[in-house]
């Protein structure tokens, strides 16, 4: 297979400003989003829309899997004021409810602490980097009026963008990357109007509370910006200068890099860049650094944290050194990415559908191709993503668990697992937080939260804390990184978190006459019964997940050789079988029995999982046939386009998964940038995007017990090339 050319077709080349589909550069752990200037000049141009009273926001975003802030309380808040006892048919339970509610995904009569709780920490928007023109003297920004004759590509195969425009009658040329293994970005910038005021402004913000938005511009006084003098940098030629930033508690370091630069602080949050001498290039690196501490004093040099591959290393006659020496900040950045990301390419799987004529196998690739991208960037880091990724904040920043599989399943599937890794070993950071809960709740093992930042406490929810379906998650992405890389090695790292998370689930469901079973209190995966939550009990899709994963979890224990436990096993084999009305699934087991909007999360227990005693395929293929035909698709999220193509793959009706995958439907829209699409405020979710590629991983490779015919799940007339994909369980 042609790789290169399988992704350089699908490389975003854009003419005209479109105010949805901005692109990125990073690398998991930093991202940078640009506007068609290559840098973040217009980011009006590009809004994230309002929400009730708070202002649009805007998608050309600067974060770090660091990059968080919290706004100093006025009170020592914590959970107790939001926690309430619900009956259980174990006796009383607490949980963090809210003395507010969320009404429409808006929070309404929230008590001050339950607001502050909620919307810290936050994430933070790390600087914004656009151009200025000085003219007479006087530095003005940029308009969409000032510039013309617009070009820009994204190449996905060396993660290079390259932006040509026009300003003040002069072409401009700008080169962005980002580093592959540093939260550094590289620049360089050609053109004449370098010598006539075109400069690169950064501009600093506080942290924000707003939902929407990773940045305050309104409080320049609750936050310091220190340019300290200029310093030899790591390499020979280089100078090097550090902007020092506090918030509050948050520091980090901004380190400027390049050769015959002129950097002045012009602002009190401002930085102004630009050539010596009135040059025509402009070749630089701006790396950001988490420094944990330190004053803020003008004309220090505070470089904490911050080391270059290549420092120390003498430069010796022919060596990489040298030749690094001939190529400046900006340009050696643009190397490393076009050095990394052909390896990211070539690894792993590939799926390739242009050989079929049929015009949805053009665009189902234009999407998988995009995809993988956009994970790769946003998605890979050391902490579960947001839903909106490093590109913008979504419910400020913190990220939901029930949403990590769709972020990262992937990943192992296409066989990357060294992707889905860091992220899984986040759960050993807050193990015992979740202990600690699971303990207040009388259960044994690892209750895990679900709307957090990196400390894992959990928000004042009146749906959050009730859920369930992630509990099992953290066992299933375990095993998908076993399946792609069967060894001890995994087995031994994530058994702790694998055996906790079963040893809760194994307490959660209760015995009874039928069986065992689940809730109440829960809310499902559907969070259509959030009002309810008091009453529903036994989800279809959390009925099968507790089955299927406790067994993944008793099979981890005779791969290491351990004694089973025998209470696994017994709930295991004793669920309840799921409600059916009508020759269909229903979504809980108490009235309402299924609300027509949302999620149809019941077609996971057939599609996202694999086969188990609890679920008849019959009365599956009915309930697809079911929702298929009348469910309120504007209701619905990015993510459940690829469940129902999985259900359909496994019942083996390849077309209805091709068409549940390029549904026309508003939340399954994908932008010129690959970006699924969901509403004005939330205009780009990478749930969708990873669900995508999990279902067509599953579709191209099969899973187990599965049809042996090529590409099971693509229909039968359709040339389909895969290479390097994990089967599916």
């Amino acid at each position: 297979m042609d790789r290169e050319s399988l992704v350089r077709r699908h490389n975003v080349q854009q003419q005209e400003l479109d105010p949805r589909s901005p692109v990125s550069v990073g690398n998991g752990e930093f991202a940078f989003t640009m506007d068609l200037t290559g840098l973040q000049t217009l980011p009006g141009a590009y809004p994230v829309g309002a929400r009730d009273d708070l202002p649009p926001g805007t998608l050309l975003g600067t974060q770090a899997q660091w990059g968080w802030h919290s706004v100093p309380s006025a009170a020592s808040y914590d959970l107790a004021g939001s926690t309430v006892l619900y009956d259980s048919p174990r006796g009383p339970v607490p949980y963090v409810d809210m003395v507010g509610d969320i009404v429409n995904d808006r929070e309404t009569d929230t008590s001050h602490a339950e607001t502050w709780l909620r919307a810290n920490p936050h994430r933070l928007d790390l600087g914004r980097i656009g151009f200025r023109l000085v003219e007479d003297g006087v530095e003005r920004a940029l308009t969409p009026a000032d510039i013309a004759g617009t070009e820009q590509t994204l190449d996905l195969w060396t993660g290079v963008v390259t932006s040509r425009f026009s300003v003040a009658g002069y072409r401009v040329k700008v080169t962005t990357a980002c580093h592959p293994d540093r939260d550094e970005l590289g620049l360089r910038v050609e053109s004449p109007a370098l010598g006539t005021g075109l400069v690169i402004g950064i501009d600093f913000p506080y942290g924000s509370e707003a939902w929407h938005d990773a940045a305050d511009w309104a409080k320049p006084e609750a936050h310091t910006t220190c340019l300290g003098a200029a310093s030899p940098g790591e390499l020979r030629g280089d100078s090097s200068w550090v902007v020092h930033r506090e918030l509050d508690d948050s520091r980090y370091d901004v380190v400027i890099t390049g050769r015959e630069l002129q950097v002045q602080q012009t602002g009190d949050h401002s930085v102004r860049v630009g050539p010596e001498q009135r040059g025509t290039v402009l070749d630089l690196s701006i790396a950001f650094v988490s420094s944990g501490d330190g004053d803020c004093v003008p004309r220090g040099n505070n470089r904490a944290g911050w080391q270059a591959t290549t420092a120390g290393r003498a430069a010796e006659p022919g060596s990489g050194v040298v030749r690094a020496l001939e190529i400046e900040a900006g340009s050696r950045v643009a190397a490393a990415s076009a050095g990394y990301w052909p390896e990211f390419w070539g690894s792993g799987g590939a799926i390739e559908l242009d050989g079929t004529d049929d015009l949805r196998a053009k665009e189902l690739e234009r999407r998988i191709v995009l995809s993988q991208y956009l994970t790769a960037v946003n998605c890979s880091g050391s902490m579960p993503p947001q839903e909106t990724g490093l590109v913008c904040n979504s419910w400020r920043g913190r990220f939901h668990l029930e949403m990590h599989w769709w972020h990262a399943a992937h990943f192992a599937q296409w066989n990357r697992p060294a992707l889905l890794l860091p992220s899984l070993r986040w759960y050993s950071t807050v193990l015992e937080t979740s202990r600690r809960t699971a303990k207040e709740q009388s259960f044994a093992g690892a209750r895990w939260p679900k709307q957090v930042g990196p400390d894992g406490r959990e928000s004042p929810s009146p749906i959050g804390t009730f859920l369930i379906w992630q509990q099992p998650h953290p066992i299933y992405l375990a095993e998908l990184a076993y399946r792609a890389n069967p060894g001890r090695e995994v087995l031994e790292e994530f058994a702790e978190i694998v055996f906790e998370s079963a040893e809760f689930m194994a307490g959660f469901a209760h015995p009874t006459q039928r069986g065992f079973e689940l809730g109440p209190p829960l809310v499902p995966a559907q969070e259509s019964y959030g009002s309810i939550r008091g009453r529903v009990s036994n989800p279809t899709f959390e009925l099968a997940y507790w089955q299927w994963a406790l067994g993944i979890a008793s099979e981890w224990r005779r791969r290491l050789g351990l004694e089973p436990v025998a209470e696994w096993d017994r709930v295991a084999e004793g669920m309840v079988k799921p409600h059916v009305m009508d020759g269909v699934y229903a979504a809980i087991d108490v009235e309402p029995f299924t609300i027509r909007t949302d999620h149809p999360s019941m077609l996971c227990a057939l599609g996202v999982l694999p086969e188990t005693p609890l679920i008849d395929p019959a009365i599956m293929r009915a309930t697809l046939h079911d929702v298929l035909a009348d469910w309120d698709w504007a209701s619905t999220w990015g993510w459940d386009y690829p469940v129902m193509a999985m259900t359909a793959a496994r019942l083996e009706d390849p077309e209805a998964a091709v068409n549940a995958l390029l549904l026309d439907a508003g939340k399954n829209t994908v932008l010129a940038n690959g970006h699924n699409r969901q509403t004005d405020s939330l205009p780009l979710y990478l749930p969708g995007n990873g669900g995508l590629l999990a279902a067509v991983a599953l579709m191209a490779a099969g899973w187990d017990n599965g049809p042996q015919r090529h590409a099971p799940g693509f229909p039968p007339e359709w040339t389909v090339a895969w290479e390097g994909l994990v089967k599916a369980p």
